[in-house]
Formats: structure tokens, C-alpha cells, sequence
């Protein structure tokens, strides 16, 4: 069995400030958008915050020894640490968790968040997601 190495308090306190920020929005929103206006509005949020937002960060894939460009975007990328998956879709899917777990692959980072906005209570959207 692989032991994993915990979090360090660093990532940990982002993804509360991230949960924190994203129950804001949700809040001030409520269900029913497009993702792109919640990645719009929690990227404003964090960086309220003081925190370091990229958005649409291209992932690329290294194989045999190049750089190959796959079309892998992540939705938010925080501090450089936390990834951010943006979701407002009716049921999840299994596909989505498989994005995610992709993106920390290729971005060599331990945690992201998958967060559907198209719910009724936002607790219940939110998915940690760790490698």
C-alpha cells in the first residue's frame, strides 16, 4: 500500500480561501450560469484575496523527449500550486474526476478542486481531489 505524504499547510490554507471564495460566489450567484461566469467571478474573488490567478493555463504533455500541445486548458490555477476545475452541469461525471487527475499529472501538482456551480447548496459541489 503507498502511504501518501500529507499536504502541506500552504495548499491546504488555499484550498480553504478557494472553498471560501467559491461559497461567495455561489452565494452572491446562485445555480444556473454558465461556467464561465463563475471562473470569471471566483478568479476576481481570490485575487480580492491577494492570490496569484491564472486562467485557461495550457497543460502541455511531454513525450519522447518534445513538448507536444494536446488542447489541455485547466480553469483556474492558483498561487501555482492549486488547480481549479470549474463545473455547472446538471449530474457530474466520472470523466471530469479523470480530467482533473490528468491535469495534476502533466502539472506535476498534488491537489485540485472540482467545483459545480449548478447545485443548490455549493457543499455539495465540491469534490478535493488529490494525487
Amino acid at each position: 500500500m503507498k502511504v501518501f505524504e500529507p499536504l502541506p499547510a500552504e495548499i491546504e490554507s488555499l484550498a480553504k480561501q478557494t472553498v471560501d471564495a467559491s461559497i461567495k460566489v455561489h452565494r452572491a450567484l446562485g445555480p444556473g450560469l454558465l461556467e464561465s461566469v463563475y471562473e470569471a467571478c471566483l478568479a476576481h474573488e481570490l485575487r480580492q484575496r491577494g492570490l496569484k490567478v491564472e486562467t485557461q493555463v495550457a497543460i502541455p504533455v511531454m513525450y519522447d523527449g518534445i513538448c507536444l500541445e494536446a488542447g489541455l486548458r485547466l480553469d483556474l490555477l492558483i498561487n501555482k500550486q492549486l488547480i481549479v476545475e470549474v463545473k455547472a452541469v446538471e449530474q457530474m461525471n466520472r470523466i471530469f474526476k479523470a480530467q482533473v487527475l490528468t491535469y495534476l499529472k502533466l502539472a506535476n501538482l498534488r491537489l485540485a478542486l472540482l467545483i459545480n456551480f449548478n447545485v443548490p447548496l455549493l457543499r455539495d459541489g465540491i469534490e478535493r481531489v488529490i494525487l
